[in-house]
């Protein structure tokens, strides 16, 4: 399990601008849809020499303005969808290592530092994070019966014996890109899991904390959001094998 120690500063609190002006180090991409209240909270964590992505999928509480306001590269998304937004943050990418987080303060991109270490090392090719909740009404019960029935499924189709298909997550850009991921709704996370271990990826996870979200979830948030993930998902899952470009060894 990775170490976290929380700092005191709530959600929302105003911090400075950081305006990164040399090539990236790593993208982390953030895909948002009227997440103006939690943005201040996830771009103050994002490392130094980092650089925020930030896909605005239709909002209309001025998430987009937020974003740069606090040094992030603002990606419009037109089409709805958890996917589309996270695949047009990839395509906008152009550091070696491509990382994704949850734009909701559920999450803290800083616990990314080991995981793109890991990649860099050569220890594994996807670093994914297993949510551990921390606090009241940070992760649902419908949400979580979701996940581990997925989980399964994913382990029948593939052999990955992982607990999460969680947000947080890390690889490199090209062997991403490479993949050719079609999914552009709540399937897309999956959809990246599976068509990594067809091609032979090194997948591993690790705990991380997850923290109650700031506002209103738009797939997890009730029995039937869920539920449509897990349709979603469960198609990805259906899918033959396909002849994979985004080998990385």
């Amino acid at each position: 399990m990775y170490a976290h120690t929380p700092d005191s500063s709530p959600r929302g609190e105003r911090w400075g601008e950081s305006v990164t002006t040399a090539p990236p180090d790593v993208d982390v991409v953030l895909p948002c849809l009227n997440e103006a209240e939690a943005l201040p909270w996830v771009l103050a964590r994002i490392p130094p020499g980092w650089r925020a992505l930030v896909v605005d999928n239709g909002s209309t509480d001025g998430s987009a303005e937020v974003a740069r306001a606090y040094g992030a590269t603002v990606v419009h998304e037109p089409r709805r969808g958890f996917g589309a937004a996270c695949h047009a943050g990839l395509t906008a990418a152009t550091a070696d290592v491509v990382c994704f987080c949850d734009g909701d303060a559920s999450l803290d991109p800083s616990l990314l530092v080991p995981f793109v270490r890991e990649i860099r090392d050569g220890g594994a090719d996807l670093v994914l994070g297993r949510r551990r909740p921390h606090g009241r009404g940070a992760w649902p019960v419908h949400a979580r019966a979701g996940n581990l029935a997925l989980a399964r499924m994913l382990r029948r189709r593939t052999g990955l014996r992982l607990h999460d298909l969680g947000p947080l997550r890390a690889a490199r850009r090209a062997p991403l890109l490479a993949l050719g991921l079609t999914d552009r709704r709540s399937g897309y996370p999956l959809q990246m899991v599976v068509r990594a271990a067809d091609a032979g990826w090194r997948i591993v996870e690790h705990d991380v904390p997850y923290l109650p979200r700031t506002g209103a979830s738009k797939v997890t948030g009730t029995w039937r959001g869920t539920w449509q993930a897990v349709r979603d998902m469960s198609r990805v899952l259906s899918e033959p094998p396909a002849h994979q470009e985004g080998r990385v060894r």
